[in-house]
């Protein structure tokens, strides 16, 4: 854009600071936003989902009464218990929780961005600006009180490559660097991975960042975050082969695969496409693909002529697109939350373009039509992003209380703790609110030759040695067929 020219060096170091200054109350505002708005439109007595529930039981107020523990499969990591400890293991309030993971998630976006003050020269604004974009998401903003990984592995990305970018990085920009790397692949190894790897690359061969203490950093936090899942690895699998081929086993056979079609429907959800065959997508919700195609390039354009900032703009992007290839190119299905780091990366380009825009719309024949139309696109955006998560919360609030009817239906007929419950579909969670053991699949179930003593399928045909099983309808559920099944009464 144009508007390139009308940039002035800052004329004095006070009136830099003063700038900087203005851009962390953005930043700050941007935060505080977002934990309002997560707090306004996610219910924080949301019952805890599949996922939350294997976090939150390894700790004893969440762990079932009458059973083994939840199963900690292979691709799972410690990270998230980490984020629960100081509040899951001596409370099972789930408000209480929720908002602990509030706090903890705005605290996170805070630290996130916060190294963007100063990592792209005379564009201290994109902090706040990028941290109100990722913040908008409904993704970003479910997930904000949730026990998940993807929101922190995120923040860790975006935080250690802004700090990358720091002009003269001393020691604490370096142990920056490799506690967001530690942050990131400590929630989530692929990721931290595919982040490192480009910054490495980035150490190694561009003269702009190329530093020994860059590379150990990156190097420092990879290892650091990795090191407990290989100790775990060769505790639980018997090494990190053969955990990762347990996690592909899990993960239903990573392999190549072509899911970039599926990260594009996925963007109004389900929380999980798994299988995708089918999806579709609400067309507004394409909407935030459009202002990346549209900001990103722009934003990056209306810096060309800033060596720095442009190589910024350009890096982040770059380590954004590496955090997605992963989920385009080996995961057979897919997930909105999966790409949480490359939209939070992609932000910092994209806010770029943002302020770009806003200039253009202040230099324009008519600003106010102009700062119109660019309020509008703003605001449509907001409005699809809080029907997003507005919609998607009352269909998760609904779906998990099916759980609970379900459990019910087991105990009135006659099952009760300890008891194996198996089935074709949320095993985990009908399980867990039933009291009962999870039956075992795959290679778990390997020398486990019991039979279930209930059955809960949906949408599935009973198993050849079940055919004379007793089964009952699950009534007034939100997702229609469960059916549960006891053995017949001799």
């Amino acid at each position: 854009m144009a508007v390139v020219e009308k940039w002035k060096p800052q004329s004095s170091r006070p009136a830099r600071r003063d700038r900087e200054r203005a851009a962390h109350r953005l930043l700050v505002a941007a935060c505080a936003l977002f934990a309002l708005a997560s707090l306004a439109l996610v219910p924080l007595d949301l019952r805890l989902g599949w996922d939350e529930l294997v976090y939150a039981s390894r700790f004893g107020p969440y762990a079932p009464d009458q059973a083994p523990g939840v199963p900690f499969s292979a691709p799972r990591t410690r990270g998230v218990p980490v984020l629960l400890a100081p509040v899951a293991s001596w409370s099972d309030s789930v408000v209480l929780l929720r908002v602990w993971l509030t706090a903890l998630s705005t605290a996170a976006l805070y630290l996130g961005f916060r190294p963007w003050l100063r990592a792209v020269p005379r564009l201290p604004e994109v902090a706040g600006v990028a941290a109100a974009l990722y913040g908008s998401l409904w993704f970003a903003l479910f997930y904000a009180n949730a026990a998940m990984p993807n929101h922190y592995t995120a923040m860790g990305a975006a935080g250690a490559v802004g700090l990358f970018l720091h002009r003269r990085p001393g020691p604490r920009t370096y142990a920056g660097i490799a506690a967001g790397l530690l942050l990131a692949t400590l929630m989530r190894p692929n990721d931290g991975a595919a982040v490192a790897a480009p910054l490495l690359a980035a150490a190694a061969l561009v003269p702009l960042w190329r530093s020994r203490g860059r590379a150990l950093a990156v190097l420092g936090g990879l290892g650091a975050g990795l090191l407990p899942w290989v100790i775990e690895a060769y505790v639980r699998f018997g090494g990190v082969r053969e955990r990762l081929d347990d996690a592909s086993e899990v993960q239903g056979g990573l392999r190549f695969t072509d899911t970039a079609l599926h990260q594009l429907t996925a963007i109004d959800g389900p929380l999980l496409c798994r299988p995708c065959a089918g999806d579709g997508v609400r067309v507004p919700a394409l909407g935030w693909w459009v202002l990346l195609a549209v900001f990103v390039p722009a934003g990056l354009w209306s810096v060309r002529r800033f060596r720095r900032t442009a190589a910024g703009g350009r890096l982040a992007a770059a380590v954004g697109v590496c955090a997605a290839l992963p989920y385009v190119v080996v995961v057979p299905y897919t997930a909105p939350r999966f790409l949480l780091p490359t939209h939070a990366l992609l932000a910092v380009p994209a806010a770029m373009g943002v302020l770009a825009a806003v200039r253009w719309a202040r230099g324009a024949r008519v600003p106010v039509l102009a700062g119109g139309v660019l309020a509008a696109v703003l605001v449509g955006h907001l409005a699809v992003q809080g029907s997003l998560v507005s919609s998607n919360s009352r269909i998760q609030s609904a779906a998990r209380e099916d759980w609970e009817r379900v459990a019910r239906v087991v105990h009135r007929e006659g099952v009760r703790p300890p008891c194996l419950l198996g089935g074709n579909t949320s095993v985990i969670p009908l399980a867990y609110a039933a009291g009962c053991e999870p039956a075992p699949r795959g290679k778990e179930r390997r020398g486990d030759e019991r039979r279930p003593d209930v059955l809960v399928l949906r949408r599935h045909a009973l198993p050849g040695w079940a055919q004379d099983w007793h089964g009952v309808r699950v009534p007034d559920t939100y997702s229609r067929g469960w059916r549960v099944y006891v053995p017949a009464a001799p």
